[in-house]
């Protein structure tokens, strides 16, 4: 690797987190001329999809088939779908974390063939860059994860908010498209058709994004026992497994953190002279991780010797605490635990009126104080056919069956 090229390497991992892609995007452009680019991480719990450049860039949705088709080291360029439309790119797929990321570029239709020696460059650059970013999810540095958490946070309130309202839209929509009393029953299976569509797509989405932000709590761990046993590779010291007997996901900053506290404090336990064995386990229960650490030494490990820096920085920012059980003669537990909700921030629970439109809210207003039809035409300044039409939107919307049954919903959110 030339010095030029060494040089543009340096200078895109200094770059501020958030500035990284524009600028391997801009050493990129005179290798391979581009007008935007995109990338899917999945080491990276809390924004794993950025982009840079014009508008119409590639969304996560088209992103994800280019991930999972892609093979590492062997960049690949063709057309494919962007915002919606065909045009020229290059993916460049990286195996350089657990779950693999791509790097997309969107080129001009009509450009030239990228050459072999563009593309070789692009995959260095792009496997350094996904090494990077990994270190400070691996490492799970108390800054890094303090961010991600609120960012994961933030990000899966606001999906949660809008999967709520646009479900509703779109079941108020497929609930007046299926009434029998209304004609053209080709429009309305066209109709139909089309929010059943945009249902699955947006489900489809939100469990994309889940393979993101989450990891499967066996897997999670079964990494966190290869890093271990690397570990103990040239040790004399056994080292036993207790691997978590659930099938749920951990957010994928819990699951970081409680790898890296595992092995900051089995780093401590190795330190220890009369250690011969060392059993570590997860267990997951409904709101925590507990990650255990039991060993077969003299018991005369000290709270003090667990270190105050990392460990303690990186549990306060989960909101996690550290127990320690030392029996001279018969060994130390250590006990990390961790909420598996952010902590001090309660999940809230979802407005059942966000799905409504302005003007059903406003029907929904009237029909909560008792008043009928008609009246709420006249308040309203709208026929009576289009106050029905709104009524039965609403009790669609809403899931109820009944105006009744609506009102005390309003009474109840209001």
């Amino acid at each position: 690797m030339d010095a030029h090229t060494l040089n543009s390497a340096y200078e895109i991992i200094r770059q501020p987190l958030g500035q990284i892609l524009p600028r391997l995007s801009a050493v990129l452009a005179p290798l391979i001329p581009h007008r935007a680019a995109a990338e899917l991480a999945t080491h990276c719990a809390h924004s794993p999809y950025k982009t840079v450049g014009e508008s119409g860039l590639p969304t996560a949705a088209e992103l994800t088939p280019l991930l999972a088709s892609g093979t590492p080291g062997s960049p690949w360029q063709g057309r494919t779908a962007v915002g919606g439309q065909e045009h020229e790119v290059v993916a460049v797929t990286s195996d350089a974390t657990a779950r693999r990321s791509v790097l997309v570029l969107v080129r001009e239709d009509g450009a030239e063939p990228v050459p072999d020696g563009a593309l070789a460059a692009a995959q260095a650059l792009w496997d350094l860059v996904t090494s990077h970013f990994d270190r400070f999810a691996v490492e799970a540095m108390p800054g890094a994860l303090a961010r991600s958490r609120a960012a994961a946070d933030t990000r899966a309130r606001v999906i949660a908010e809008l999967t709520t309202a646009h479900s509703a839209a779109l079941s108020g929509i497929l609930g007046v498209l299926r009434s029998r009393a209304l004609d053209d029953g080709a429009a309305r299976t066209t109709a139909t058709d089309l929010a059943v569509n945009a249902l699955i797509e947006m489900r489809a989405e939100s469990k994309r994004d889940r393979s993101v932000a989450e990891e499967p709590a066996r897997e999670a761990f079964d990494r966190l026992a290869d890093g271990l046993k690397t570990m103990l590779r040239h040790s004399t010291v056994r080292l036993e497994l207790g691997p978590p007997d659930s099938s749920r996901s951990l957010a994928a900053d819990v699951a970081h953190g409680a790898r890296a506290v595992v092995r900051a404090l089995l780093l401590v336990i190795l330190e220890q002279d009369s250690v011969s064995r060392v059993r570590v386990g997860w267990q997951i229960t409904e709101h925590e991780l507990r990650a255990t650490l039991r060993d077969d030494g003299d018991g005369a490990l000290a709270a003090c010797d667990l270190g105050a820096g990392s460990v303690t920085d990186r549990l306060e920012v989960l909101g996690g605490r550290l127990e320690m059980d030392a029996v001279p003669g018969w060994g130390t537990t250590i006990t990390a635990t961790l909420p598996l909700a952010t902590p001090d921030a309660p999940i809230a629970a979802v407005n059942p009126l966000t799905g409504l439109g302005g003007r059903e809210l406003e029907v929904l207003t009237h029909l909560a104080l008792g008043h009928r039809n008609r009246q709420i035409a006249q308040e309203l300044h709208i026929s009576e056919s289009t106050v029905k039409f709104h009524v039965a939107n609403i009790l669609t919307k809403l899931g109820v069956d009944t105006r009744g049954e609506a009102a005390a919903l309003y009474h109840r959110a209001a």
